[in-house]
């Protein structure tokens, strides 16, 4: 027997003693536990065995057309819904996503990690903003919305790797439904903003940053809170070894509080403001926030 079901035994038992009724005096007895708990109970006459099968068939066949009518009626519904109004609910889902996860948010609350021995075969996966060969020892890092500053920042790479350097062996998941172990180095994004800190809105941060390829051919918009969790890296290690063109280098995001539509590689700019930015894959109808 259950764990579940011996405390259900024993609370029946107890209620039994308690009131001087048990189960089996219904109906008779309408203090029995089936009155007290109001549930509804029906007897029906003796069935034989075939008889009893019979029902049960009936009983069966019925669920499963009313589960296939409703299937159907779900589809056909959602067929004729016009794209706005697919769009409005999309939106209102994605909406409650990101407030479930903000609600949830902790940035104490950290992903596993696993043994090196654990990582998977590289996967090369989006190549959007990285078409044109790029000259990496020309590659500057520019950023904006910075303090005590109106134009834009250009930092090398060579910056980026004064900042302490942190290694983290963490699952990468992809929004596809894949997702693979990745030992990545490279510096806290925290510590990026503590040597670079954004202009200040009302006392804080600003709520948002956009980060772009040198192209600007792909683009996201990420929430403060998301980004300066411990586990969200400016990397440009992938494996042991510096990145590869084909994973963004030389330098990208890595993080566990998003997925990989996020992760951005080959970054060129990255700005911090006080509105939401635009993304690319959110203006193709996914989730602007794709935290999970």
């Amino acid at each position: 027997m259950s764990e579940d079901k011996k405390i259900l035994v024993e609370k029946v038992r107890e209620f039994e003693q308690r009131t001087g009724s048990s189960v089996d005096g219904w109906p008779e007895d309408p203090q029995n536990t089936a009155s007290i708990l109001n549930e509804r109970r029906t007897l029906s006459e003796s069935l034989t065995d075939e008889e009893a099968r019979s029902r049960m068939s009936g009983h069966s066949r019925r669920g499963f057309l009313v589960a296939g009518l409703s299937a159907v009626a779900g589809i056909v519904g959602w067929k004729s819904l016009s794209d706005e109004a697919k769009a409005a609910l999309y939106n209102r889902w994605f909406s409650l996503n990101e407030r479930v996860s903000q609600a949830l948010y902790r940035p104490s609350r950290l992903a596993p990690e696993f043994d090196r021995s654990q990582i998977s075969p590289a996967r090369v996966n989006g190549a959007i903003g990285m078409e044109q060969d790029l000259d990496f020892s020309s590659w500057r890092l520019a950023v904006g919305g910075l303090a005590d500053r109106t134009d834009d920042l250009m930092l090398t790479l060579d910056d980026i790797k004064r900042l302490p350097r942190v290694e983290m062996t963490t699952e990468l998941k992809c929004i596809e439904g894949w997702s693979v172990i990745v030992n990545w180095a490279g510096a806290r994004f925290s510590d990026f903003v503590a040597t670079y800190p954004p202009t200040r809105i009302a006392d804080e941060r600003p709520p948002y940053l956009s980060i772009a390829t040198p192209d600007a051919g792909y683009f996201v918009g990420w929430d403060t809170p998301s980004i300066m969790h411990p586990q969200t890296l400016l990397a440009y290690e992938m494996n042991g070894e510096p990145l590869k063109a084909e994973h963004g280098a030389p330098l990208r995001i890595a993080s566990t509080t998003k997925y990989g539509i996020k992760l951005i590689k080959r970054i060129g700019r990255i700005e911090f403001t006080a509105e939401r930015p635009r993304d690319y894959w959110a203006e193709s109808g996914y989730d602007w926030y794709s935290g999970h």
